[in-house]
């Protein structure tokens, strides 16, 4: 048979354990209410547009991309010539 539940049903719970649902709810509360304060602070702040690339930003990040290239092909150049060299040492031409 099960137990009837009514208002002279009694169980016991510890100390420990009334502590600890406590101390649950204390954090879950105080959990909900920052959140609740970071969710209004995030809608006082302003609205941030995305930057914008200037003209002269563009223009100057185009001839360092440009400088880069031309440095690179510089360097394979030089790399090709010591290889040449070395093939040419190598195999006595």
């Amino acid at each position: 048979m099960a137990k009837e539940l009514n208002e002279d049903t009694g169980f016991t719970i510890s100390v420990k354990t009334m502590i600890a649902i406590g101390f649950t709810m204390a954090t879950i509360i105080g959990m909900w209410f920052a959140l609740q304060a970071d969710i209004q602070e995030a809608k006082e702040l302003p609205v941030i547009p995305p930057d914008e690339v200037t003209r002269m930003e563009f223009n100057m990040k185009d001839q360092m991309i440009r400088n880069t290239i031309i440095e690179t092909k510089d360097d394979v150049d030089e790399i090709k010539k010591s290889l040449e060299k070395i093939e040419d040492k190598l195999y006595n031409r």
